[in-house]
């Protein structure tokens, strides 16, 4: 069974293009909500990221997980194949 990965996104934020590549490298699936110039979405994924508004914000089994430099610092210790699994 895989993980349930959720991804808040900007069609042309260069972070979130990133942590996709990386996700997309390691062959999981994602559910990618591409929220431009949505508030009340942002407003929304903001309520379950404990305040955070920057792009992208990511979810493992809801986790929150952070932005993508937490995702690449999660893959770097090896911490994020195991919450993929």
């Amino acid at each position: 069974m895989s993980a349930n990965v959720e991804i808040y996104t900007w069609s042309s934020c260069p972070f979130c293009i990133r942590a996709k590549a990386l996700l997309s490298k390691k062959g999981v699936d994602f559910t990618e909500y591409c929220i431009d110039g949505d508030e009340q979405a942002r407003t929304e994924m903001a309520q379950r990221s404990h305040g955070r508004r920057s792009l992208p914000q990511i979810f493992i089994d809801d986790q929150h997980i952070g932005g993508c430099d937490d995702l690449y610092a999660l893959d770097r210790n090896g911490q994020l194949d195991p919450l993929l699994s």
